[in-house]
């Protein structure tokens, strides 16, 4: 039988598993496999400058596409760069697989070398060793299979020199014929009974959409439920907008909640949640919904979430048959709550505290309304970390399926790596990535990433000169700030040396004007016909006093600047 290098066979494996977007930094440890995927297997390589931000492209272009997002980086430091990437993706349970090099099996000495199995099982992600010719074909099986099943990220290491030695041709069965083939999973007529006795007895019913409600059937399940129950909507901040075009709906539960949406959720005596996995932040540490039983429909229910009490009764189902399960038992109550013009309350800023601005800058809610009014609502939008992302979370009247906000771990400095994901996944779709000065300088070098492969999109920064969710803590503390503030570099300038375009906006009023410039590479940008180019507004911001209602993420004042 024919015979080709090992690496070429792995490359071959990856390309059976359905990868078509590889998103890599090539060093000696994976440089042979990742010319074998783009060359041999015609693989759209993305290559980045940094480790970390491989893992993170892939982690949103795996969000984005419901596939498997694989990255690669090489051994030693390649692999120590993307621990916190991994760690993110394990705690948001995304499928990815990340290639790496491991150093040579046969070398009495090599200056990369460092034992990765127990760093990447630190970060909650699975570690496959490749180091058997015999069976380095099925450790890609076993890495596609446990990331799709199991939905966690898996590091495949094979030495680089055992990638070099060759091995004969042979048929690869990728994971995809092994996956069971399940239905959808019904709820327990019992626990259904249990369920619907609930919330016969409830008056001010809320119900809360994850994830698991985020298809066209789960939403109309939902609302079919609020139809036969009187209740209002909400969803998780993964799933904001889910309901946005329902006058029923309060906009995001937790942390992020609207002053209006808080005062509702006070009042509930019944949060029934689909799909929804109610973490510290969704239920904003347990204050949200203080009175209210919670119903907790999901296919892996937990009674012990993040430190507290998950729920008080669940139905173990997914979520569209949990509830199709109830509506067929229940029967049409009124509920109680005022028929209130919820559109119209929710239409305010979501923290009403007023503080005086500093000279030159903006509150960055008049900052969000204008950036809210000016782009198209069918444009995609991404969410970052960190103080900025409450504001832009407050974007109402956009669908679910176009926002993208990867939050687990809490690290900042990943917005732009999301975006690019985001780019490759969707390409040609209107792109907005609403970030923060401290996250989006912390990988800006991925700016020549989206300029030299094209990916297309406007980069609005909140430009604070801080990091703006440790001056508040410090002030509270009464101490110092000084380690948390940096001033308000020129961002356009940065933009501008990486060869994009790039403005300092101070007035608003001309955001329009920037969105839409007169040149003719742009001529489609509001229709959707984005052309190849990357702009970015950045927005500057001022820190002031703690705004109540907002937890750690408080308002602050800004001063606009525009990187296009």
């Amino acid at each position: 039988m024919p015979s080709r290098p090992i690496y070429a066979a792995l490359a071959e494996a990856f390309a059976a598993e359905g990868t078509d977007t590889l998103f890599v930094l090539t060093g000696d440890g994976n440089m042979h496999w990742e010319v074998a995927m783009t060359d041999d297997q015609a693989v759209r390589s993305i290559h980045v400058r940094h480790e970390h931000c491989a893992v993170a492209m892939a982690t949103a272009y795996a969000v984005a596409t419901g596939r498997v997002g694989v990255a690669s980086v090489t051994c030693g430091p390649g692999l120590t760069q993307i621990m916190t990437a991994l760690a993110t993706a394990a705690q948001a349970r995304i499928p990815l697989v990340v290639f790496a090099g491991e150093s040579p099996m046969h070398a009495a000495w090599y200056n990369q070398h460092i034992d990765q199995a127990p760093l990447v099982v630190g970060t909650g992600a699975h570690y496959i060793g490749g180091r058997s010719a015999v069976q380095v074909l099925n450790n890609v099986r076993d890495a596609f299979y446990i990331a799709r099943t199991r939905r966690q990220p898996v590091v495949l290491g094979v030495p680089l020199d055992l990638q070099q030695q060759p091995i004969e041709a042979a048929p690869y069965a990728p994971s995809t014929d092994y996956l069971p083939r399940t239905g959808p999973m019904v709820p327990h007529p019992d626990d259904v009974a249990r369920a619907a006795a609930l919330l016969a007895r409830a008056s001010r019913i809320v119900i809360v959409g994850g994830r698991g409600a985020l298809s066209p059937d789960g939403r109309a399940a939902c609302e079919a439920l609020a139809d036969r129950t009187g209740a209002l909507l909400a969803s998780t901040l993964p799933a904001r907008g889910l309901f946005d075009h329902d006058p029923r709906s309060l906009g995001i539960a937790g942390g992020f909640s609207h002053h209006v949406a808080r005062t509702k959720f006070a009042q509930a005596d019944l949060v029934i949640a689909v799909g929804a996995s109610l973490t510290h932040h969704t239920v904003d540490g347990g204050s949200l919904f203080p009175n209210a039983t919670v119903l907790q429909i999901d296919p892996e229910p937990q009674g012990l979430r993040q430190g507290r009490k998950g729920a008080d009764v669940h139905l173990r189902a997914d979520g569209r048959e949990g509830v199709d399960a109830l509506l067929r038992v229940l029967t049409p109550q009124p509920g109680a709550w005022p028929d209130d013009d919820l559109p119209s309350l929710l239409a305010g800023p979501a923290d009403p505290a007023e503080f005086p601005p500093e000279p030159g800058a903006h509150d960055p809610r008049a900052v969000i309304a204008a950036l809210d009014a000016a782009i198209p609502k069918d444009w995609e939008v991404v969410n970052a970390s960190g103080h900025c992302s409450y504001f832009s979370a407050q974007m109402r009247g956009r669908s679910a399926d176009h926002f993208l906000a990867i939050r687990e771990f809490g690290a900042i400095g990943n917005g732009l790596s999301y975006a690019a994901g985001l780019a490759a996944a969707r390409p040609g779709r209107p792109l907005v990535l609403i970030d923060g000065d401290g996250g989006l300088l912390m990988h800006v070098q991925e700016l020549e990433t989206i300029r030299r492969h094209g990916l297309t999109m406007l980069i609005c920064v909140l430009n604070d000169g801080a990091f703006g969710s440790e001056i508040h803590k410090l002030r509270a503390d009464g101490l110092s700030d000084h380690g948390a503030t940096f001033g308000r570099g020129d961002l356009a300038r940065v933009a501008q040396g990486f060869g994009l375009r790039g403005t300092v906006v101070t007035d608003l009023a001309r955001i329009p004007e920037l969105l839409v410039p007169r040149h003719s590479e742009f001529d489609g940008l509001r229709s959707g016909g984005l052309r190849r180019g990357s702009r970015s507004c950045s927005t500057r911001t001022a820190m002031d006093r703690a705004a109540p209602g907002c937890r750690e993420i408080k308002p602050a004042f800004s001063s606009v600047s525009s990187i296009w």
